[in-house]
């Protein structure tokens, strides 16, 4: 597999003189139309607000000017310690990088939540965090579905450990992140999920499929202790990620979002699950995405390393590309997570720009400033 160490090296000339010629076209689009068309994609402002962009290597942000992306690179804390800390480290460099296109958002270690000092290790640490530039901070479905007390038990996020560390947060001026369970399908049978993309993993990685594993909590278990831990930290900010693992139905979103004022769903990850439902009830998905048009962001949950720079931004780009036909257009397309073409929602200029970038920017209000490197 051939290493990209410098975009340098790999682009000539002419196609950065291209993207840079691109990249300076006015950020409003003067168009009769209140929609968006496919033209209008490459001179539209966007923010991915799910990217994990974990090289020291500019290439991907730079390649990525040409579509106009910023973005919000999240470092997500699973795994050993080793990649953990290499993921912050990567998170931080981009960041460094480039002020203008990247906002930096942390996650902190669990390993030690048995510990009687777990509380001030943890705020010690975000402090640290925060001082280095994080303007959010994640927590994963880690909680919930993998990390035990000393007693054996699934620590929730609900647990009343977590609650000054919530406030801590809220008091920073942060935003809190959760991937907090998982899709609905996770705990169906194989041959009842609704896309195929699911099927596929869970068929692959069956210790990871909650149908097969029924002495583990539920589904309506982990959404339950979600919930639970927003209604006792009300100051929150807080953006369920992949749509709040509610992504199978647009009234429990709408439910979520009606109950809790501070909260923001992303759409990373789950476009398909929105596109299974607009293929059986299209105008009831166009009317979700209208009525809560302020508290819905987009992004795609990318992921970039350090291998094949070019290949990985030209496969982000084609999935940029298909959700900007979704969500602008009414043309249909075939997508890989489902086997039946779907049809755009056409939604209008003043909803997708909130959806791309204005709800974002509002979200993480410090970020995106070329004087912070």
């Amino acid at each position: 597999m051939q290493r990209i160490y410098s975009l340098a090296v790999v682009f000539p000339v002419a196609l950065i003189a291209w993207m840079t010629i691109a990249s300076a076209v006015a950020d409003d689009v003067d168009s009769p139309s209140d929609h968006y068309s496919m033209e209008d994609y490459d001179r539209v402002e966007k923010i991915d607000l799910h990217a994990h962009i974990h090289s020291e290597d500019a290439g991907f942000v730079t390649l990525s000017k040409r579509d106009r992306f910023r973005f919000v690179n999240m470092a997500v804390w699973s795994g050993d310690p080793e990649s953990n800390h290499d993921k912050h480290r990567t998170t931080y460099w981009q960041y460094q990088a480039d002020p203008s296109r990247t906002a930096p958002v942390c996650s902190f270690p669990v390993e030690n939540f048995d510990d009687k000092d777990f509380v001030a290790q943890t705020i010690a640490y975000l402090d640290q965090q925060i001082a280095k530039g994080a303007v959010g901070v994640k927590v994963w479905k880690n909680i919930g579905m993998v990390l035990r007390n000393k007693e054996g038990d699934l620590v929730m996020i609900d647990d009343p450990k977590f609650d000054p560390i919530f406030q801590h947060i809220a008091d920073q001026g942060l935003v809190l992140l959760g991937h907090l369970g998982e899709p609905k399908n996770c705990w169906l049978p194989l041959d009842e999920m609704t896309t195929l993309n699911d099927r596929s993993y869970f068929q692959k990685f069956p210790k990871y499929h909650m149908h097969l594993h029924p002495d583990l909590p539920s589904y309506e278990d982990q959404v339950a202790a979600r919930d639970r831990m927003l209604a006792k930290n009300p100051g929150v900010t807080f953006i369920g990620c992949h749509l709040a693992s509610l992504e199978w139905s647009t009234q429990r979103m709408a439910a979520f979002l009606d109950q809790f004022p501070n909260a923001t769903i992303g759409v990373a990850a789950r476009t398909g699950q929105l596109q299974y439902q607009s293929q059986r009830d299209r105008d009831a998905v166009i009317e979700f995405f209208t009525k809560y048009q302020d508290r819905i962001v987009y992004g795609t949950d990318l992921g970039v390393d350090r291998e094949n720079t070019l290949d990985q931004y030209q496969s982000v780009r084609e999935r940029w590309l298909r959700d900007w036909r979704y969500f602008n257009t009414e043309q249909t397309q075939t997508v890989p997570e489902l086997s039946e073409p779907v049809q755009g929602l056409g939604l209008p200029k003043t909803v997708v720009d909130k959806l791309y970038r204005l709800n974002t920017e509002r979200l993480f209000d410090r970020s995106w400033n070329p004087a912070a490197g």
